[in-house]
């Protein structure tokens, strides 16, 4: 069982799965949502993710039609994403697990729209994406 939680400890879960694959992905809209040059994001099935404590507190923003992304309303964490066309599915913002993972499958994405200043250092398969 993986266990994760927000900066201020509000939001607690845990997921009773494996992460198998990380995407950072680096389209202008994660850019902005994350504050930073990308987001890692794992898929994580809905139906394993449990929030222990402080649902509450999960905000969830329409960013795009069709998509939603989840922060704590009172810290700002990014927490998931979810698609309306995937219902079983939520992109878990991988940095606020508190358990260690290795996935087996690590990429980026959007990497047309990758930030100027950021370069990216590693080997893990790269694609383009359209600009955005």
């Amino acid at each position: 069982m993986l266990h994760g939680s927000c900066l201020c400890g509000r939001i607690q879960y845990q997921y009773r799965g494996d992460i198998d694959e990380i995407s950072m992905c680096h389209c202008t809209q994660c850019q902005k949502g994350q504050g930073t040059a990308f987001v890692a994001a794992a898929p994580v099935a809905t139906e394993k993710l449990t929030f222990v404590r402080g649902q509450e507190f999960l905000k969830e923003y329409r960013s795009s039609p069709g998509k939603v992304r989840a922060f704590c309303a009172e810290c700002g964490s990014p927490v998931y994403s979810a698609r309306d066309d995937l219902p079983g599915v939520r992109r878990l913002r991988v940095g606020t697990l508190d358990t260690a993972v290795e996935a087996g499958r690590k990429y980026h994405a959007f990497v047309a729209s990758k930030a100027r200043w950021y370069e990216i250092r590693d080997e893990f398969p790269r694609y383009q994406g359209p600009s955005t």
